[in-house]
């Protein structure tokens, strides 16, 4: 029976990390949050980043945009922020209105205040082994593996998923530890391959987001499961994962909810600290 990765208690260790980094700051790091029309989930992920945020000492900005507010509007509002010696960090809530293309506003966020580390600048910096400031949910994976104690180097790894927020960063991460690392995605699947893929995994990464998708029987005995997909079954909150059977063949696994989510919103917070200490 696997144990049991939980992200709360790690994430509490590093708050308190945090807390005394903050500690030798200057001033108290602001954090601006941009939010785009109405959305139950962005904004429980807002009041979750608020409630950390003050937590740790650090000041909480919200924008609250209009639902109608261009592309142009959005852009900007950003560059007021960017040129705010105030404001240490930026993030713009997912989703926004279809009109407005993601990848082209994280481009007009400064590298330095790009607190979701997903400027090109700042993926870039990761394939050089360089990067302080990196995707929230990527680094919360990584440092799950680490509270495994368990060595990467040379570890067969599989991320099914390959995200610019996710996969694509996570999957550089682990090939600087040496990892042998196995990207797979949707053509994978389409190929009748993924299951073959995933079998052979001592550790499985997983940030898809359908339910059910990998099965328990395909994960090799003694993996290490990160599940980072969540999903709304019925009443229930399912990861990607077939828990219960994967439960018994992994050496841990992460449970949904509870694994990855507690760690994403401290990453960003120690991503602010890290801008603040940049700028």
């Amino acid at each position: 029976m696997a144990r049991l990765l939980e992200g709360k208690p790690i994430a509490e260790k590093i708050k308190e990390e945090l807390r005394q980094a903050i500690i030798n700051l200057e001033h108290k790091p602001v954090l601006a949050s941009i939010m785009v029309g109405e959305n139950a989930g962005a904004e429980a992920y807002v009041k979750s980043q608020k409630k950390t945020a003050e937590g740790l000492g650090i000041v909480y900005q919200f924008h609250k945009l209009s639902g109608d507010t261009s592309e142009g509007a959005l852009i900007d509002f950003i560059q007021k922020l960017n040129t705010d010696n105030s404001v240490n960090g930026i993030i713009v809530q997912m989703p926004l209105p279809a009109k407005i293309d993601y990848k082209k506003i994280s481009q007009f966020i400064l590298p330095t205040k790009d607190v979701e580390g997903l400027h090109p600048a700042n993926i870039g910096k990761i394939v050089f082994g360089k990067a302080s400031i990196l995707p929230c949910t990527p680094a919360a994976v990584m440092e799950l593996l680490n509270s495994t104690g368990v060595d990467l180097y040379g570890k067969e790894i599989v991320v099914v998923g390959h995200s610019e927020i996710v996969g694509k960063p996570l999957s550089l991460l682990l090939l600087d530890k040496f990892a042998t690392v196995c990207v797979c995605h949707i053509g994978t699947s389409k190929a009748g391959k993924l299951a073959e893929h995933v079998k052979t995994a001592e550790v499985l990464i997983v940030a898809v987001g359908k339910a059910g998708l990998i099965k328990g029987e395909w994960i090799k005995e003694g993996a290490i499961v990160i599940d980072v997909g969540i999903n709304r079954v019925a009443d229930k909150i399912v990861g990607d994962v077939e828990f219960e059977a994967a439960e018994k063949r992994a050496s841990y696994i992460t449970p949904v909810p509870g694994g990855v989510g507690p760690l994403t919103v401290t990453m960003l917070m120690r991503n602010l600290i890290e801008a603040a200490k940049l700028q």
